[in-house]
C-alpha cells in the first residue's frame, strides 16, 4: 500500500533484515532517552514489530502527520465512512515514507500480515484499508507511512549507548492513548517520569 506522504523525515535508517530466529525485544516499546535529543527520532515512542539477530523494524505512533485518513483515504481512490475522516496518519519512520503499514488487534484475514503477538498484526495490504473504510475492519488501529530500521547489531549497540529504554507494549498506550500522552505512558509504564528523565538508561 502506497500514499504520497507530505512530511519528508530528515533521519535515515538501515532497512532491516527479518529472521525466523527468536527475537529479543519484539512486541515491545522503544522510549527515546535524552541521548536522542535531535532529529527524528527524538522524544519518540517506537512499536517493535520485529527484532532478530539480522535486524529490527518498528514503527514510531507517537509522531502524527498532517495527513488525515480523509486524504490517504483519497489518494487511493478508497471509500471512507464520514467518522473517521479526521483521523491523523503517523510518520512511521524515515524509511519508505510513500508505503503504508498498519498496526492493528489480530482480527480478520488480510492478503498479507504478519502475527506479532496476541494483541498486535502488522498488515500492508490494501485490503485492510478498504475494511477500515467501510468500517468492517480491525476495532483497534494505527496506520503509518514508513518504518524505522535497524541493521545487525545496530538496536543492540544503540541500547548500550543509553539511546533507548524498553517496555513491553500495552495495546491500552498504542491504540487507546492520545498521541501526544504516548509518550509519558510508556514512562509509566516502566515506573518513571518521562520528564525526570536522564542520560542513563536501560531495559526492562
Amino acid at each position: 500500500m502506497t500514499a504520497k506522504n507530505t512530511r519528508e523525515p530528515k533521519a535515515s535508517a538501515m532497512k532491516p533484515a527479518h529472521s525466523k530466529s527468536l527475537p529479543s525485544f519484539r512486541n515491545h516499546l522503544l522510549i527515546a532517552t535524552p541521548a536522542l535529543a535531535q532529529g527524528f527520532f527524538a522524544k519518540t515512542v517506537t512499536f517493535l514489530c520485529e527484532h532478530s539477530e539480522e535486524g529490527a523494524m518498528g514503527l514510531v505512533i507517537n509522531q502524527p502527520l498532517s495527513v488525515s485518513f480523509a486524504d490517504l483515504f483519497a489518494s487511493l481512490e478508497l471509500p471512507l465512512e464520514r467518522q473517521n475522516t479526521q483521523q491523523k496518519v503517523f510518520a512511521g519512520g524515515p524509511v519508505n515514507t510513500e508505503h503504508g503499514f498498519i498496526l492493528h488487534n489480530p482480527e480478520g484475514q488480510w492478503e498479507s500480515s504478519l502475527a506479532i503477538s496476541e494483541d498486535f498484526s502488522l498488515t500492508t495490504s490494501r485490503d485492510v484499508l478498504a475494511a477500515i473504510g467501510a468500517g468492517d475492519g480491525p476495532k483497534k488501529y494505527l496506520i503509518a507511512l514508513g518504518y524505522a530500521g535497524w541493521g545487525a547489531g545496530q538496536l543492540e549497540a544503540e541500547l548500550t549507548e543509553n539511546t533507548w529504554l524498553t517496555v513491553k507494549a500495552d495495546p491500552g498506550i498504542v491504540f487507546d492513548t492520545q498521541p501526544a500522552a504516548r509518550l509519558d505512558a510508556a514512562g509509566k509504564a516502566l515506573g518513571i517520569d518521562i520528564h525526570l528523565m536522564s542520560d542513563q538508561a536501560g531495559h526492562a
